[in-house]
């Protein structure tokens, strides 16, 4: 059975991790796997967004603890899988494209470092986020804190970080941990994507690019390659299209170029 399954519908890719026997425990080669899907994305005309979502029950339960005594028993191996992670999280948060984390379940540890990159969470009233490092005296990686803390602001993320607890979909909407609550997160998602789809791929790319890395600290923003995006929109048949709309009183048909 493959632990990671894709699926293309009207221009929206799903990503699904699947391994509900173990609540969609990831390991280190699915976070590897990861890092390459969401990179070949960012090459595919043909995906105009990406939902992120977990097989049955759960979005998932976060990084197979039953590897670590192998792949992360000391210092190294915790930088090297680190690493891994990072390079997943990198790719989400890279990718010129809108991602939505459908969560459902368990959203713990490893998952939330997974769905603090994605551009949106979306949950239903079953959502469980948690990052329990605390119970387990690991220290949550530099960037995902950074994405924990733009998202909750200091004294969440401290609470959250702090305690290792679990919060309901209610409370972690509250906490800014969840965007917005559905009864049907996928579907809500795909139609959420549907509609980001009408716009215009450049200026969605050039603002996620420069969202994500303001949210990042001072600093982490390549001012040179937010300049360059928007002077590709400026000059862009995307452009002229959307004058020509908004001229013409029409919907545009951008094409990403």
């Amino acid at each position: 059975m493959e632990a990671i399954k894709i699926e293309r519908r009207d221009g929206i890719a799903s990503v699904t991790l699947n391994r509900p026997r173990v609540k969609n425990a990831v390991t280190l080669a699915m976070w590897r796997e990861l890092s390459g899907i969401f990179s070949s994305f960012a090459l595919d005309r043909n995906v105009s967004g990406v939902i992120v979502r977990g097989e049955g029950n759960n979005f998932t339960v976060g990084a197979d603890i039953s590897e670590f005594d192998t792949i992360r028993h000391d210092k190294q191996k915790s930088a090297e899988y680190e690493v891994a992670v990072d390079a997943c999280s990198g790719a989400i948060a890279t990718l010129g494209k809108p991602v939505v984390a459908a969560i459902s379940g368990y959203c713990l540890g490893g998952g939330c470092h997974l769905a603090l990159a994605c551009d949106f969470r979306f949950g239903d009233r079953t959502a469980m986020l948690g990052i329990p490092s605390a119970k387990l005296s690991i220290v949550y990686g530099v960037n995902s804190v950074q994405r924990l803390l733009a998202l909750t602001g200091v004294a969440n993320a401290k609470r959250i970080l702090y305690s290792g607890e679990r919060y309901g979909a209610d409370q972690a909407m509250l906490m800014g941990l969840i965007d917005e609550i559905h009864d049907d997160v996928q579907l809500a998602a795909d139609q959420f994507l549907q509609r980001l789809a009408a716009n215009a791929p450049l200026s969605i790319a050039g603002a996620k690019f420069m969202l994500n890395g303001l949210s990042m600290g001072a600093g982490s923003l390549d001012l040179r390659r937010a300049q360059q995006l928007i002077d590709a929109a400026s000059d862009s048949e995307d452009f002229k299209e959307g004058r020509r709309a908004f001229a013409e009183k029409r919907s545009p048909r951008f094409r990403g170029e």
